[in-house]
């Protein structure tokens, strides 16, 4: 659109100073003629723009003139820097280019809204990449927007959490939290946050309440988001304490599998006869022998082959819930 093309014209004028007419049209895929054009119609509409003849000429904007870009909402210019972490440029050669771009659309927006972005920029990451190899998909977030005011409050809060492998997911946990911030990981939303003045990670879909409170957050001083998420991350990923498990699930309720515990595999296994199967095999990694006991909501779609010591708690557990229902009401 026509419109469009005079608003990219005007910020490449703006951050770019003096273009060459014949660059600007390769730039946005017109004929110089229209360029010219498109010249006119700024000037035409207040635009103090301009031609320089010559070898060393081009089209300019008269020295100082700034403009905002108007139409961005508040929650737009938010969108705008909200974006993958920089691992995924990196792997493209991209890094510097995305810093750069950042910062002359900072320069563009009105105002007003350069400290919401800027916040934004500070407040959350998008990292794309998986944990491990094994796929994970997200559940639904109850209290997503209750923590995001938390984080762009600067507010403590006071979250109701149930951890991985808790034996009465109806009795949550209560922890007074100093967020630093929300982090998507390939799709599953996590909280940043110190707990007692130490980094630790919660995933979002496991909190079952959540209430911002009047106090300010305690962050430590000249700690980032992104210096908390690279300790956590790391710490993760080397599953340190954690468990290995290999499971097979049966594939009808595989779909339902990885809604629940993706986030904990490390490996699909697929075999080599082909994967066309009654069962798939999984390895995953649990914090504890008992936190294994979840597997059992799946009942005998799923069976724990190793390590001896899981097989046997869930054998335990599985006996006392037996016990439980044979004997009298």
């Amino acid at each position: 659109m026509k419109s469009d093309r005079l608003l990219s014209v005007l910020l490449l004028l703006q951050t770019r100073g003096t273009v060459p007419a014949h660059e600007l049209a390769e730039r946005l895929e017109v004929s110089v003629r229209t360029i010219y054009r498109d010249v006119e119609a700024l000037s035409a509409s207040g635009v103090p723009v301009y031609a320089e003849r010559g070898r060393h000429g081009g089209i300019a904007l008269l020295p100082g003139y700034r403009t905002d870009v108007t139409g961005l909402t508040a929650d737009e210019s938010r969108a705008l820097f909200v974006l993958a972490a920089q691992g995924a440029h990196a792997a493209l050669g991209l890094d510097a280019a995305i810093g750069s771009a950042l910062r002359k659309v900072m320069a563009a927006l009105p105002a007003p809204h350069r400290p919401a972005a800027e916040l934004t920029s500070r407040r959350v990451l998008v990292d794309a990449t998986r944990w491990t190899r094994g796929p994970g998909d997200g559940l639904p977030v109850d209290h997503l927007g209750t923590l995001q005011d938390a984080v762009f409050a600067d507010r403590r809060v006071c979250v109701g959490y149930v951890h991985s492998g808790a034996e009465d997911p109806d009795e949550p946990a209560t922890y007074t939290l100093d967020p630093y911030g929300l982090v998507s990981k390939a799709g599953v939303w996590y909280l940043v946050a110190d707990r007692d003045g130490e980094p630790r990670l919660f995933r979002a879909d496991r909190v079952r309440s959540a209430r911002v409170l009047d106090e300010p957050v305690r962050r430590r001083a000249g700690v980032e988001l992104a210096d908390v998420w690279a300790v956590l991350k790391q710490r993760v990923e080397r599953r340190t304490g954690g468990i290995e498990v290999t499971a097979r699930v049966r594939r009808d309720r595989f779909g339902r599998f990885l809604r629940l515990h993706g986030g904990a595999l490390t490996e699909v296994v697929v075999q080599e006869t082909g994967d066309t199967g009654e069962w798939v095999t999984v390895r995953l990694v649990c914090e504890e022998t008992r936190a294994a006991r979840v597997l059992l909501a799946f009942s005998d779609a799923v069976e724990v082959l190793s390590p001896p010591e899981v097989r046997e708690e869930l054998a335990r557990a599985a006996a006392a819930v037996s016990s439980l229902y044979e004997g009298p009401q």
